[in-house]
């Protein structure tokens, strides 16, 4: 018991030094909010575009197109965040200088990383939560007959696999320190154009579709969607949520077993040290 108190502990230190870094580099996060909000704005009046775009079709329904574009932009912007605050665990480590105590300190791996996680998915909601509610008053949106709890439960189920994903990512920081954290952009890159953020997945290529099927992204999105858009019960929903878990499970186990690996050849060739 004294151990697991001790290890939840740790846990927390982590959550509370990336609260700190925050609050040290606060407007650097408004700078990210503003633009992240604009972004989704940009996206999102695509669909009010639409109408004049297409020659005045008044066949479209805009606020749909409005609302589709919105959710993707959002569940995309949750996902992505969670990824990269993962992806930085080595990154911001290098930038306080403490990667080599983090390292060697006697705490479990798995204790450090759930600290990253549940600060990440955290900041997450929150961040995603505001940028919500922005563009809820800009385009004066009606969710009255959406299914918010069932779009939640999708969403938080498919974090998992974002986290696994993410911690298998942030192994190449680690052994690249010099060009480690751009080529983390690999991942998300792929994923968002297989996983229909922007678009129906059907219109991909044959080859792109089958990919899409492996990515955590496209049941997270398409749930999501059904759930707000459609206002599907949340028993139907089900049938998103289970894939997820299932690649949560197989993912996060095999993302600390990954990670741990790299651990110990970057320990090994000396590459803890190592600034980029």
């Amino acid at each position: 018991m004294t151990t697991m108190v001790h290890q939840m502990r740790a846990s927390f230190a982590f959550v509370e030094r990336n609260f700190n870094l925050i609050k040290r580099y606060w407007s650097w996060e408004m700078v990210w909010l503003v633009y992240s909000t604009a972004d989704s704005l940009a996206v999102s009046f695509i669909g009010l575009g639409m109408a004049k775009i297409g020659g005045g079709d008044a066949t479209l329904n805009t606020r749909y197109l409005v609302l589709y574009l919105l959710i993707g932009t959002l569940v995309w912007r949750f996902l992505s965040s969670i990824f990269f605050w993962i992806t930085d665990l080595i990154n911001i480590e290098r930038w306080e200088g403490t990667i080599e105590y983090t390292l060697m300190a006697p705490i479990r791996r798995v204790t450090h990383m759930a600290g990253q996680t549940m600060f990440a998915v955290a900041y997450s909601t929150l961040f995603t939560g505001v940028i919500l509610l922005i563009t809820t008053l800009v385009f004066n949106l009606d969710l009255t007959k959406s299914n918010l709890l069932g779009g939640t439960l999708v969403l938080l189920a498919g974090s998992f696999s974002f986290i696994g994903v993410g911690i298998m990512a942030s192994t190449l920081p680690l052994l690249f320190p010099e060009r480690g954290a751009q080529m983390t952009h690999v991942f998300i890159a792929v994923l968002l154009l297989v996983s229909g953020v922007y678009y129906p997945v059907d219109v991909l290529p044959g080859v792109l579709q089958k990919i899409a099927v492996i990515s955590p992204a496209t049941y997270v999105l398409t749930g999501v969607r059904q759930a707000l858009l459609e206002g599907a019960a949340t028993i139907d929903l089900w049938g998103y949520i289970w894939p997820v878990l299932i690649m949560g499970a197989l993912l996060l186990p095999l993302g600390l077993w990954v990670f741990r690996q790299a651990e110990m050849y970057a320990k090994r060739t000396g590459k803890l040290h190592r600034n980029g």
